[in-house]
């Protein structure tokens, strides 16, 4: 899969199935391990719930997908790899792309000392209105 070999990963049967369960429609996906997991399973590729982490992140370390983090115990891994905000809708625990021309930001705060700007991801948590 030309997906892998652009960010020379080697294509194991494991990192092919996940991958094309992550990319081969073409259409952009946040999913957590777990998700991912899932849809492996119904796919019928046996996969660990542990290489599914491990391939998550080492797609992560070669610039694949990019790890959104919604709170300290939950991480989503984003195919979009533009720099873009997300509304994460807390009762559905769902992560999806907001409009990045609707956001401004017109400052950010002086970074420490020997510190430079890795990215700024911007999570926008939603709840259903009760009408």
């Amino acid at each position: 899969m030309r997906w892998l070999a652009q960010a020379e990963l080697r294509p194991t049967r494991q990192r092919l199935a996940l991958a094309g369960l992550l990319v081969g429609d073409g259409k952009d996906r946040h999913v957590t391990a777990e998700g991912l997991h899932a849809a492996a399973t119904r796919a019928g590729e046996p996969v660990s719930l542990a290489t599914v982490y491990n391939t998550l992140r080492a797609f992560c370390e070669a610039g694949l997908v990019n790890e959104i983090s919604v709170d300290g115990s939950r991480s989503y891994f984003d195919t979009r790899l533009d720099d873009h905000p997300h509304f994460f809708w807390e009762e559905e625990g769902r992560l999806v792309d907001a409009p990045a021309e609707d956001l401004k930001i017109a400052r950010l705060p002086a970074l420490p000392e020997g510190a430079e700007l890795a990215r700024v991801d911007v999570v926008i948590r939603l709840k259903k209105t009760g009408g």
